[in-house]
């Protein structure tokens, strides 16, 4: 995503496309089960002002996680509307946005995906309300049968 700043009109220039999402490097992100689906989309505003460059727009990703009740995958539609960033220019003819727009995809990442984060499906890993659960199952009563030798 880099942009030529001879190439921008006083009024500002729309630029729309699509990125390789490798810049992401999400393999690097052990913690989560994380993959790309797609390249990243981008729709930008970009202008010059008071010698600076400014970015607005919106910012598109697919993404396939696990989530961490259930271990099941699940499709991830990532989408960043309000995209902003701005940059003082130091007399390079282009300005690479990239790095800008990996970390705003970064931050919106959920930290703990779940599978029915839209409501389209119930998690059958998902914590159930404590009153609902009968007192067999009970998850203190495995504690309760437990014999401890008790110290003299």
């Amino acid at each position: 995503m880099k942009v030529h700043l001879k190439q921008i009109p006083p009024q500002g220039l729309h630029i729309e496309g699509e990125e390789d999402a490798a810049f992401l490097e999400l393999a690097e992100h052990e913690e989560i089960y994380v993959k790309t689906l797609g390249p990243v989309r981008y729709s930008l505003e970009v202008g010059l002002s008071g010698g600076g460059l400014f970015a607005t727009g919106s910012l598109a990703l697919d993404l396939q996680f696990e989530c961490v009740n259930c271990l099941v995958k699940f499709d991830y539609p990532l989408r960043v509307e309000n995209f902003a960033m701005q940059t003082e220019l130091d007399g390079r003819e282009t300005v690479d946005l990239t790095p800008y727009a990996r970390e705003d995809i970064l931050l919106a990442l959920p930290p703990y995906p779940h599978c029915d984060w839209n409501g389209e499906r119930a998690c059958p890993g998902a914590a159930r309300n404590i009153n609902d659960v009968s007192s067999e199952s009970h998850a203190w009563d495995a504690l309760d049968q437990l014999k401890l030798k008790q110290r003299k």
